[in-house]
């Protein structure tokens, strides 16, 4: 089946392309938009992802079960029943890690579109998604990077940001997540790590707490400054 799919970063594209419409060469709308992209472009490359996954969950049944099923397709059902079960437990698992993987393409492509300057998946202290504005200057210059970790859910995994670039002092998680827990807030904002949402999401779910921000003020208020610093010294 996966051999009939897109991979996670197509999709994103493809979502990414159809949300941008006429506006994919104007950096200045994508910036002022990005927290509506971001939660569009998620509903729509998992839209595609379904229109995709149907025929390509048929073909794969297809063939794998006998011939005859369409004849006796009860009785190829029960006889089939836990290796069916497998395949949509299957299903339901390979979604999740597009999900995210997706979640992490479309900021990417956002962010070239926008022209800044990043390293994708450094090794560093860790593996940050995003180190900006590279990992040379990271070597050179820690505490003049911003990490930039991306995670659609954040259950407990918001701790690996603490490891994910721990020489440098500006930490942001950007996250869709509209159910984490308070102490993990609490715990969020001890560790000095900036969540950074969608603005819906941010008003409405985190709108008390100081260190959650939307894209727009990252960009406003963190990364823009920083790419002026970069600029006058060169780094970029």
């Amino acid at each position: 089946m996966r051999r009939n799919l897109p991979s996670g970063i197509e999709f994103a594209k493809m979502a990414v392309e159809h949300e941008l419409g006429q506006h994919s060469d104007d950096p200045d709308w994508i910036k002022a938009n990005f927290s509506n992209l971001v939660e569009k472009i998620q509903t729509t490359a998992y839209r595609h992802y379904l229109e995709f996954e149907k025929p390509a969950a048929l073909a794969a049944m297809k063939s794998a079960l006998p011939a005859e099923c369409e004849n006796r397709f009860i009785a190829v059902l029960e006889e089939h029943f836990f290796t069916i079960d497998r395949f949509f437990l299957g299903l339901t698992q390979g979604r999740r890690p597009r999900a995210g993987g997706a979640f992490e393409q479309l900021i990417s492509i956002l962010f070239s579109k926008l022209d800044y300057p990043y390293t994708s998946q450094p090794i560093i202290n860790g593996q940050p998604d995003f180190l900006i504005p590279s990992e040379t200057h990271y070597r050179n210059n820690p505490v003049d990077c911003i990490v930039f970790t991306v995670k659609r859910t954040l259950r407990e995994r918001w701790r690996q940001i603490v490891t994910e670039g721990m020489r440098g002092y500006q930490f942001f998680l950007a996250t869709i997540d509209e159910k984490i827990a308070a102490r993990d807030l609490d715990a969020i904002r001890d560790h000095r790590i900036h969540l950074v949402l969608p603005e819906r999401i941010r008003s409405e779910r985190y709108g008390d707490r100081p260190n959650a921000i939307s894209f727009e003020t990252f960009f406003r208020d963190h990364l823009d400054p920083a790419m002026d610093r970069w600029r006058n010294n060169s780094v970029i």
